[in-house]
């Protein structure tokens, strides 16, 4: 088996490579091709990945190059894990919306517009190479903003499913808490990337005993201290949203902080300096505690479980993906791609049934779902009233002055990037 990670350079890929290593009964990887055109980070990664393998007693191959076309050839499954501009671009992301008095994140509100619209184009390109090389090749899609990037995959014809780190960062939380096995907790994750919530938490399966309440009742302020949100609003609303849900229920709050605080890019730039630093050292053969404070805690599980269940391995079959929806919430078109449990099989993804959805969060659902729609297409034909449009439409934004200058903004700072700019 061949997998390859495009954005194979970057300071997480170790934590995906201790994932094949400890799990290779799972997802045996004969070759590992590590992917990226930043050679000097690539060469680093690459180094420790194969010490990791290695140290592990791996018997796998792992390979690092710049050539894409190469690197893609005959791989079974590609992993996209890559960041157009880098961190210097998500700098600019989570700081410009703030003179308007918006969210500067790099996954929703203007700055999370102007990720996709540097992405979306780059990631069909790769894709298309990837049809190329190998037809039956899946695609995994860990690059932000999932959602949307995973639904312009999708609407070109490829074999893609998106993922994110949120649902099994929940599942292991909750499940430390139950004191159980991760694999005897499932969650009710229902919702968009990165706009989900969790309406129940089950034992053992879709069928089983949901616990949430009990687990509210005694632990409800720890998960709201982790989500920074006041624990009676978690006992109102009787579910668990995930942190990204703070960026709407308390708005003008986060953007005070955003405005007297390091941007979260200037710290993981500074990380990230450290991490390929101790990444150079050859005595290093595991990944390093620091890693855990860059993010994507537990990807590698997610990924070594989807990528095990689309290529006919041992997986867990009931997996949180981002899918179309195809009438799994019939609020929502059939090709939003929505983010739930599925049954992940060699064929893909097929959503699991979902429990009817208080109108709180379907109306929420279904808006940015709209903007959703209006972001790609912004990103696949481009121009200044696409861009426009998309923002006004906005939950985070919605304000046609706002919309107006944070167009601007976005136009002037990401313009080497926009092919019609």
């Amino acid at each position: 088996m061949k997998l390859t990670v495009v954005g194979g350079g970057s300071t997480y890929t170790p934590e995906l490579v201790d994932g094949f290593a400890r799990l290779r009964d799972t997802l045996p990887v004969e070759e590992l091709v590590l992917v990226d055109p930043a050679t000097d980070r690539l060469e680093l990664v690459g180094g420790l990945a194969r010490r990791i393998f290695a140290h592990q007693g791996h018997p796998g191959r792992v390979v690092t190059t710049s050539d894409l076309d190469a690197g893609i050839d005959g791989a079974d499954a590609v992993l996209l894990q890559l960041r157009v501009g880098g961190q210097a671009a998500r700098q600019q992301d989570e700081t410009w919306p703030l003179e308007c008095g918006c969210v500067g994140q790099e996954t929703t509100g203007a700055g999370g517009l102007a990720k996709a619209l540097r992405t979306v184009p780059v990631v069909l390109d790769i894709a298309d190479r990837v049809r190329r090389a190998n037809p039956n090749a899946w695609i995994i899609d860990f690059t932000n903003p999932v959602g949307i990037v995973t639904r312009a995959l999708l609407q070109a014809g490829h074999r893609a499913v998106g993922l994110c780190n949120v649902a099994i960062g929940l599942q292991r939380k909750f499940a430390a808490m139950l004191d159980l096995a991760p694999a005897d907790v499932h969650l009710d994750h229902v919702g968009l990337n990165h706009l989900t919530w969790e309406t129940g938490v089950r034992l053992g399966g879709p069928e089983g005993e949901d616990v949430l309440p009990r687990l509210l009742a005694e632990h409800g302020g720890t998960i709201a201290g982790d989500l920074r949100l006041p624990r009676p609003l978690l006992d109102r609303l009787g579910v668990v949203p995930s942190y990204y849900l703070r960026y709407y229920y308390a708005h003008d709050e986060v953007v005070e902080e955003l405005r007297t605080k390091p941007s979260r890019a200037a710290e993981v730039a500074a990380m990230e300096r450290e991490l390929l630093t101790m990444y150079g050292d050859p005595a290093l053969v595991e990944k390093p505690a620091l890693l855990a404070r860059r993010g994507g805690a537990y990807y590698s599980e997610a990924a070594v479980d989807l990528a095990a269940a689309l290529l006919g391995g041992a997986g867990n079959p009931y997996q949180v993906v981002n899918a179309y929806n195809r009438g799994t919430l019939p609020f929502l078109p059939d090709d939003a791609v929505i983010e739930v449990q599925a049954a992940v099989g060699t064929k893909g993804p097929v959503p699991l049934p979902v429990s009817p959805v208080d109108p709180l969060y379907a109306g929420l659902m279904a808006d940015v779902t709209a903007y959703e729609d209006l972001a790609l297409d912004a990103a696949l034909r481009g121009g200044r009233d696409r861009v426009f449009r998309a923002l006004l439409s906005h939950p985070l934004i919605g304000q046609y002055a706002y919309a107006e200058t944070l167009t601007d903004q976005l136009v002037a700072h990401n313009r080497e990037y926009l092919a019609w700019a």
